[in-house]
């Protein structure tokens, strides 16, 4: 049986991102919203801070997954960059995940 699977959303509009499965979208949303939840942190930073984090764990390219569900958060207000040089991504909703 194929996995549950989500079509992530892109925050450009008129940008498609892509379908992934549902339960390494989730795994991989609560790791970047608790990293946020901690710092805010440039876009290296926060890929470096992910892969660290889920390497020994997750099946797949963490960077790819990482970026799909970053994309997918910004989409959904969920995080958002800052205006600052160098830009940072922080949470927009100061929810724990």
């Amino acid at each position: 049986m194929k996995p549950e699977s989500i079509q992530t959303l892109h925050p450009l509009a008129g940008k498609t991102n892509k379908k992934i499965a549902l339960d390494k979208y989730r795994y991989i949303r609560e790791h970047l919203l608790a990293i946020l939840h901690t710092a805010e942190l440039t876009h290296t930073e926060l890929m470096e801070a992910l892969y660290a984090r889920v390497k020994d764990e997750f099946e797949g390219g963490v960077q790819w997954y990482g970026e799909t569900v970053k994309l997918d958060l910004e989409a959904r207000d969920l995080i958002k960059r800052t205006h600052t040089q160098p830009v940072k991504y922080q949470l927009v909703k100061q929810e724990r995940p």
